[in-house]
């Protein structure tokens, strides 16, 4: 249930038509923004919410039960409230919005009428569709532990425990020259051998990319020229001479954890669970391992 002041409730049951709505866009790395479908910007609970970003939302649809909610905001890229470059480095992702509505008269006068977190955000041109998620949609993320064959951790986490700061998974490069939107040959990674960065991250530490990071897709050699290939191109273009920190990859298996790693004792899937296949098995006249005896050999 809202709590309403007896203020507002009066300016609601006069229909002032005084009412707009504002957003107070929190981002992940603390950065605190306000919007307002307003044409003068409104101050809500000490953040300024900007009347000049063409901010507004889609009609909201409630449901009973866990359902999740639905609705969406759209408004402009503009360097001075939301661009387009922090829109793709993900600056934007999981971002939590609180919507307001608010007596843009008195704006001490205002009730929060929803919270979520920004889910898929379309571009087209200067504009963007922003789609917010309700506190529901939490309840279908899925959670705790699975009974599988790969590992669940990640590496370098707190339950794989593989220090990544250790020289030996990490790298540090510069850019030689772009290979297409994804890809480009590095300096400084000849110590390392191929495939050793395969699936980990590369952070940029200079340019435009300075900050941004992104999952390795694939680490090879053509031309003798040490090659990094990205699962997606960055927000900004790739230059020359463009520092970064890449760290190792791991593809979960429980081979590469104990050959490459040395943390078998660290791995955290069930290796030697049956498989699908394991179901439809028959007998073959002549294949070993129908004696009667336990499949581990005992």
């Amino acid at each position: 249930m809202r709590n309403i002041s007896p203020a507002f409730q009066a300016k609601l049951d006069a229909g002032a038509t005084t009412l707009c709505r504002c957003w107070i866009l929190t981002r992940r790395d603390g950065v605190v923004q306000g919007f307002t479908d307003h044409d003068q910007t409104v101050i809500v609970n000490g953040v300024s919410c900007r009347a000049d970003t063409g901010f507004t939302g889609s009609e909201a649809v409630a449901r009973l039960g866990l359902s999740v909610d639905g609705v969406e905001v759209s408004g402009a890229l503009s360097d001075d409230s939301l661009n387009e470059s922090a829109l793709a480095a993900g600056h934007y992702d999981a971002a939590q919005v609180d919507m307001y509505i608010v007596d843009w008269s008195e704006p001490a006068l205002n009730v929060l009428m929803t919270r979520g977190h920004i889910g898929e955000v379309r571009r087209e041109g200067a504009a963007f569709a922003a789609e917010l998620r309700g506190l529901a949609d939490t309840l279908a993320h899925e959670t705790g532990r699975l009974y599988t064959a790969a590992c669940s951790a990640d590496l370098g986490d707190t339950r794989c425990k593989i220090d990544l700061d250790d020289p030996l998974y990490r790298g540090e490069g510069s850019i030689v020259a772009p290979r297409g939107v994804s890809a480009f040959t590095v300096s400084g990674l000849d110590d390392f051998d191929v495939g050793w960065f395969t699936a980990g991250r590369l952070t940029f530490t200079s340019g435009a990319n300075g900050g941004s990071a992104m999952e390795v897709k694939r680490h090879y050699i053509a031309s003798d020229n040490v090659v990094i290939e990205l699962w997606q191109a960055m927000a900004e273009p790739i230059a020359p001479e463009d520092t970064f920190i890449v760290t190792a990859g791991c593809d979960k298996r429980f081979a590469t954890c104990r050959d490459r790693f040395n943390n078998a004792l660290n791995f955290r899937g069930f290796p030697h669970i049956p498989g699908n296949d394991f179901i439809v098995r028959y007998a073959i006249d002549g294949e070993p391992g129908h004696d009667g005896k336990s499949l581990s050999g005992d």
